[in-house]
């Protein structure tokens, strides 16, 4: 039997007091809130209410997503005192589903860089090994799923910063298809690019998560008018049949040799649930991160042009002096990356309709870095991202989940992309993956210390 609401919220409140101090995962909470939000939960749950898909759920969410009355600071010290007026769209149906929101998760500054480190509230902290980063840009979302301190987290991925975290922190997270979850309330960093993903433990958790929070909003400028499915009931059918691609020549270049290891072995698992795999060519893979990253830096530069003319110094010097590595692209650059898109567009529709229903990669080629406290940002994140920022440039969907653990104990995470809207297959098969593996039942030393 499920604890209660308010059980399950006191529980996380408790891993907070134990482990926050160490691993600043979570920078903002009202724990009167929480508790009586799960009271509520509870007395509907006695009455023979159900008051929806992640009733009794314990959420964080990442800082750069609105909360009414809640802090809201995205790690920039020029928002160190913002407190919104109104739920970001997300939140809003977050609440309405039936979850309890806990708190606020660290970030890296302005979600822009791997690290997860800002001004406001410090470095955030694996909780596998404190000496070394979270991942980014959502790592505070990562740490605080993995030390119990919520079920489910939002992260926001414009290049890879639910995935990456999720690799690092040894939890499952989904960067959905662009337009499919509203990111009205969020922080900007790239609005061709920007996504919100939910992250957990469980992929059904995962799974829950996405199904509350998609849909159409028309208050968003890049939310797509598409239906869901009501996939839920499918969920645990199982991949058997399915098509899954691994391109050797790109996403197994240049690898830790432990993370390549324990990749090539959850093929193995892949291949016993049914799955068919096959090797397949990605031209133009070695090319779809600069042409993200020309993207992704103009726009962010645009969002914040003013800001970065008139009060340079309102940056941290790491953000600051990787932000202003977009001022360096010029119009015909970014036209460029644009054209470069759409061939990688097609190359891709091309592989998911004529030869494979999934690839299969490492999402980051490393383990968690120790953290320096001196990283160059740019340097950092582009190796980091070096796999998940060509499906974030196409738009296309990709989950990361654990798949091992290094020798030192560092966890290792694997991606599956799919075509546009079809999550729920990504999501079928990482339910598939986990039943047949513990990589997600395990748990930090830290906890049981």
């Amino acid at each position: 039997m499920a604890p209660s609401a308010v059980a399950a919220t006191e529980a996380c409140i408790d891993n907070i007091r134990r482990f926050n101090e160490v691993l600043n995962a979570v920078v903002t909470w009202d724990e009167e809130a929480a508790l009586t939000r799960a009271a509520e939960l509870d007395r509907a749950a006695g009455e023979g209410r159900w008051l929806g898909l992640l009733h009794g759920m314990t959420m964080t969410l990442k800082d750069n997503i609105a909360t009414a009355g809640m802090r809201t600071t995205s790690g920039a010290m020029f928002f160190a005192d913002h407190v919104p007026n109104e739920d970001a769209e997300v939140v809003r149906r977050m609440r309405g589903a039936g979850a309890v929101l806990i708190g606020k998760a660290n970030m890296q500054e302005l979600a822009f860089g791997v690290v997860t480190t800002n001004p406001v509230f410090g470095q955030c902290r694996n909780p596998w090994n404190p000496e070394h980063i979270p991942g980014g840009t959502s790592g505070g979302s990562g740490a605080g799923v993995a030390a119990g301190m919520c079920q489910g987290s939002l992260g926001t991925d414009t290049g890879g910063s639910v995935r990456i975290p999720a690799a690092m922190t040894g939890v499952a997270g989904l960067r959905p298809t662009h337009g499919r979850i509203s990111i009205r309330g969020v922080t900007p960093a790239s609005m061709s690019n920007d996504t919100i993903g939910p992250m957990a433990r469980e992929v059904s958790d995962v799974a829950r998560l996405f199904a509350a929070l998609s849909g159409y909003d028309a208050g968003d400028p890049v939310s797509a008018d598409r239906v869901l499915e009501n996939f839920l009931p499918s969920l645990g059918d199982g991949i058997e049949g399915a098509r899954i691609g691994i391109a050797r020549k790109f996403h197994f270049q240049r690898l830790n040799p432990e993370v390549e290891q324990a990749v090539l072995d959850s093929v193995q698992v892949f291949e016993r649930l049914g799955a068919e795999v096959r090797d397949i060519d990605l031209p133009g893979a070695e090319l779809a991160q600069d042409w993200n990253i020309a993207q992704i830096y103009g726009d962010i530069c645009a969002h914040f042009k003013e800001r970065l003319a008139d009060e340079p110094d309102s940056f941290s010097p790491r953000v600051r002096a990787r932000m202003k590595l977009g001022l360096d692209f010029t119009a015909v650059d970014y036209a460029e990356a644009m054209r470069g898109k759409e061939v990688w567009r097609r190359t891709l529709k091309r592989i998911f309709e004529g030869e494979v229903d999934m690839i299969l990669a490492p999402t980051v080629p490393m383990p968690a870095p120790p953290i320096t406290g001196d990283e160059n940002l740019h340097e950092a994140t582009r190796d980091a991202a070096r796999f998940t920022y060509g499906s974030a440039l196409s738009s296309h969907p990709g989950l990361s989940l654990p798949c091992g653990f290094t020798a030192d104990g560092l966890p290792i995470g694997l991606m599956l992309e799919a075509a546009w809207w079809n999550e729920p297959l990504l999501l079928r098969a990482g339910v598939a993956y986990q039943s047949e593996t513990d990589w997600h039942r395990r748990r930090p030393a830290l906890l049981a210390g």
